[in-house]
């Protein structure tokens, strides 16, 4: 047997199945591989299965005997995953399977994001239409495209396409919590447009390349004030171009609007005889950026090379007004709950940051559970990126979901933990996006709550889930559905 065989591991049902997601390649926006397979695994169980015109799967599965009278339940997942990996490795996300192993207490994956967002949620709903002999009312289990780019699925779903009238959510992420309410998000859409201009004669290309940082998730993870390599960037930049004559040629930053930036890349010309100056200040950065991001980051790298000249150059004033607009921008954590002082209210995520010797296109990503309070931050954003003369569109909000703490299965979920394991669980909001917010505008007399195994540093390759709390998870998910209110 292979002790890293992930197949071995207890409840077996949920972890065959994650691993048999593994398998299909299934990022954000490839959703026809895996629409398929869950499609076909509904039907080879003899159930009901549709999908419909935005790629949603839902298969419907009876209660089982004596469980007629109870609510009906819809569990509910997406199928898409965070394709992130490091710069350094040959993946392919679009053909590659997952390489998923045992690493101690937690499975994580080899050098890319795992996809326990949201696998394991599906995993376990896949599991319960296998079941035999587990009791539980009618279940719909509602799968989701897409929920990582924009939660285009939710925002698709159509009128009367569920039955049920309960909604469990298995997209949140820390055992022993329940979450009742997530913040909504806008996304800043801002670009440069440009003509490259020549290189100056007696100039060098060095490409920079800025590696190593954590990223994760950046809703989930705002908090930790982990480091923004664009942000990084952009600040070895100003002083380059101020101090020793850099020109911009390309920049490559980020690469998913959810997701913390963990690397940036640049080519800049200098003047030959500046190169020695610039190596050092490279290296000067480097040691500083390790210190003041001491006991957060490990591993920033920062590294210079020498490359061969590009064919044209960002125009100064376009490579000033980015710098100053990125250095201006908000990034991060912008106001905790004060009610709740340890929960982030409103934030953003500086994400994205790419040239293409055309344009420069930058991707924020704003959350706020308070309405206003998104409003107010894009406003900033916007802002600033418009004095800096760049094309700003706000795009793909999505609204919050408004905490109910009188709902009924909040207060049976709740019971059922206290009476399996003699403690209450905590009750939550996440400041990250759940579907349960839009799907709630479609059905507003939808019951719905969100629950989770541990997950920690989702949307980045350090991704990783706790064992133990899967099988937790699992034995709570099979005690809430034989405990469903009666209709």
């Amino acid at each position: 047997m292979n002790v890293n065989d992930i197949r071995q591991l207890e409840p077996k049902a949920l972890w065959e199945n994650f691993y048999s997601l593994t398998q299909v390649p299934r990022p954000s926006g490839k959703k026809e591989p895996i629409g398929t397979f869950i499609e076909n695994f509904g039907k080879s169980l003899g159930l009901e299965t549709l999908r419909d015109e935005i790629g949603n799967v839902l298969v419907r599965k009876p209660a089982t005997p004596g469980m007629e009278n109870r609510k009906a339940v819809v569990l509910q997942a997406h199928m898409d995953m965070v394709p992130q990996k490091n710069s350094n490795v040959a993946h392919d996300f679009h053909n590659d399977p997952i390489d998923a192993y045992i690493d101690g207490e937690w499975v994580t994956a080899r050098d890319t994001t795992l996809g326990a967002d949201n696998g394991i949620g599906l995993a376990a709903a896949m599991s319960i239409l296998q079941s035999t002999g587990v009791p539980h009312p009618a279940i719909e289990m509602f799968i989701t495209v897409d929920e990582e780019t924009g939660m285009f699925g939710a925002f698709g779903l159509q009128p009367n396409f569920l039955k049920g009238d309960i909604l469990i959510n298995m997209d949140s992420e820390d055992e022993g919590e329940l979450y009742v309410g997530c913040a909504g998000g806008i996304d800043a859409d801002i670009s440069f447009r440009y003509h490259e201009v020549e290189v100056p004669e007696g100039d060098v290309a060095l490409k920079l390349s800025l590696t190593g940082l954590k990223g994760g998730h950046s809703g989930v993870d705002i908090h930790l004030q982990r480091a923004n390599a664009n942000k990084l960037m952009f600040r070895f930049l100003k002083e380059a171009v101020a101090e020793f004559e850099a020109r911009m040629a390309s920049i490559d930053g980020g690469s998913l609007r959810n997701a913390i930036p963990r690397e940036a890349f640049a080519v800049i010309t200098v003047p030959a005889d500046g190169i020695d100056d610039i190596v050092d200040f490279v290296k000067e950065c480097e040691e500083l950026f390790i210190e003041e991001y001491k006991g957060v980051e490990e591993n920033i790298t920062f590294t210079v090379e020498q490359v061969e000249l590009p064919s044209g150059l960002i125009p100064e004033e376009v490579q000033d007004d980015l710098i100053n607009g990125v250095t201006a921008c908000p990034n991060g954590v912008a106001r905790f709950i004060p009610e709740l002082p340890t929960v982030v209210e409103t934030s953003n995520n500086l994400a994205i940051i790419k040239s293409d010797g055309n344009a420069i296109v930058v991707r924020c990503l704003i959350r706020s559970s308070v309405e206003s309070r998104k409003e107010e931050l894009a406003s900033m954003v916007s802002s600033v990126f418009s004095l800096a003369g760049a094309k700003v569109d706000l795009v793909g909000g999505y609204p919050g979901w408004k905490p109910n703490l009188d709902s009924p299965i909040l207060t049976e979920m709740t019971k059922v933990y206290e009476n399996k394991y003699g403690k209450t669980p905590k009750v939550m909001i996440i400041h990250a996006g759940l579907e349960c917010g839009i799907l709630g505008t479609h059905y507003p007399k939808m019951d719905m709550i969100s629950f989770g195994p541990t997950i920690r540093y989702p949307h980045s390759p350090d991704e990783k889930v706790n064992i133990a709390t899967v099988q937790k998870f699992w034995d709570y998910l099979l005690a809430t559905l034989e405990n469903i209110p009666t209709k």
